[in-house]
C-alpha cells in the first residue's frame, strides 16, 4: 500500500490554513541539509516552485520519473505536482516558491508558457545569451528578496515572468507549432496583449484594439478565443481587474485613488465593476488578501 505523500507550504513545515507570503526564497543547502540532503516526495497545493542549481548534482523525482541534476538547470514544478530531490552534499543554488495565483500567466492556462508550466521541467541554462540571462535573472531575483528593499514587488515580477518565458523558450522537449496561422495568430494575440497593457487606463473597447490590428472585431474575438480562451473583451476586463488587485494589495493608496488612476471617474463604478469581477469589494478583498500575506 503507497504511502500517502504529503502536502506542504514549505517542505517540513505543516500546511497552514493560508498562506502568509506570495513569494519565498532560500538556500538549496539551507532547507536539504536538515533532511540528509534528501527531500521526498511532496506537494505544494497553492505554490508553484522554482529550483535554480548552479553547482552539485542530484536527482529531481517528478512521481514516477527521475532526472539527473546537471547545473546549470532550472526546475519548475506547478502546484499539486508530486516531486521530491536527491542532493549531493555540494548542492548549491536557490528554491522560489510563489503564489500560483499571484504569476503573470497560470500553469494551465490555454497559451504556450501556460502549457509549459503545466507540467515539471528541467531546463538546461546552456550558454547561450538567453540561458546566461535566466541565469542572471534568478541571481538577481534571489538577491533582491533578500535585500528587502522598499518597492520591490515590481522588480521581483519582472525577473519571475523574464526567467519563465525565456526558460520556456530554451526548453528544447517544449514542441514547437509548425502550422504558419497558428504563429501568426499568436503574434497577433501577442501585439493584441500590448496593446491593453499600453492602453487598460484609458477603457478603450475591443473594436479599438481590432481596429489598431487592423483586423475586424469578430476575427479579433475568434483568434483570442482560439489562443488564449478568452474573448477580447474578457482579456481587456481581466486585465483592468488584475492591476486592480496589484495595487488593493501592493499600494496604500485608497480604493477611490486606486480607481481614478486605473481610470474610473466614478469611485462607486470602480466598487460595482471589481465586485462584478471578484465577488468581493475592493476594500473587503484588500483586507482578506493582506490578511493572508500577513500585511
Amino acid at each position: 500500500m503507497k504511502r500517502a505523500i504529503p502536502t506542504y507550504e514549505l517542505y517540513g513545515e505543516e500546511a497552514r490554513e493560508r498562506p502568509d507570503f506570495w513569494l519565498h526564497c532560500e538556500t538549496i543547502p539551507s532547507r536539504s541539509s536538515l533532511h540528509h540532503w534528501e527531500i521526498g516526495l511532496h506537494r505544494h497545493e497553492s505554490f508553484f516552485q522554482i529550483l535554480y542549481i548552479v553547482d552539485g548534482s542530484g536527482d529531481a523525482i517528478f512521481g514516477d520519473t527521475v532526472h539527473a541534476i546537471r547545473p546549470p538547470v532550472m526546475i519548475t514544478v506547478p502546484p499539486a505536482t508530486s516531486h521530491g530531490f536527491r542532493f549531493s552534499r555540494d548542492i548549491d543554488g536557490f528554491v522560489f516558491t510563489v503564489l500560483a495565483s499571484h504569476l503573470k500567466v497560470s500553469p494551465g492556462e490555454r497559451s504556450r508558457l501556460g502549457a509549459w508550466m503545466a507540467a515539471p521541467r528541467a531546463t538546461r541554462l546552456d550558454a547561450s545569451e538567453d540561458g546566461r540571462y535566466v541565469a542572471l535573472t534568478l541571481s538577481r531575483l534571489g538577491a533582491e528578496w533578500e535585500a528587502n528593499r522598499s518597492h520591490r514587488t515590481d522588480l521581483l515580477d519582472a525577473y519571475l515572468t523574464s526567467a519563465l518565458t525565456l526558460s520556456a523558450r530554451l526548453d528544447e522537449a517544449h514542441p514547437a507549432k509548425d502550422d504558419a496561422t497558428d504563429t501568426q495568430d499568436e503574434r497577433r494575440v501577442e501585439h493584441f496583449l500590448g496593446l491593453v497593457q499600453q492602453h487598460h487606463r484609458a477603457h478603450k473597447p475591443a473594436a479599438f484594439y481590432a481596429r489598431e490590428l487592423g483586423l475586424s472585431p469578430t476575427h479579433l474575438n475568434r483568434i483570442a478565443r482560439s489562443v488564449t480562451g478568452q474573448s477580447a473583451h474578457e482579456i481587456i476586463t481581466r486585465k483592468m481587474t488584475d492591476e486592480a488587485r496589484r495595487e488593493l494589495v501592493f499600494t496604500r493608496g485608497s480604493v477611490q485613488e486606486i480607481g481614478f488612476r486605473l481610470g474610473f471617474a466614478d469611485p462607486a463604478y470602480f466598487s460595482r465593476f471589481f465586485l462584478r469581477q471578484t465577488g468581493m469589494t475592493p476594500r473587503a478583498w484588500r483586507l482578506a488578501e493582506r490578511t493572508k500575506l500577513g500585511a
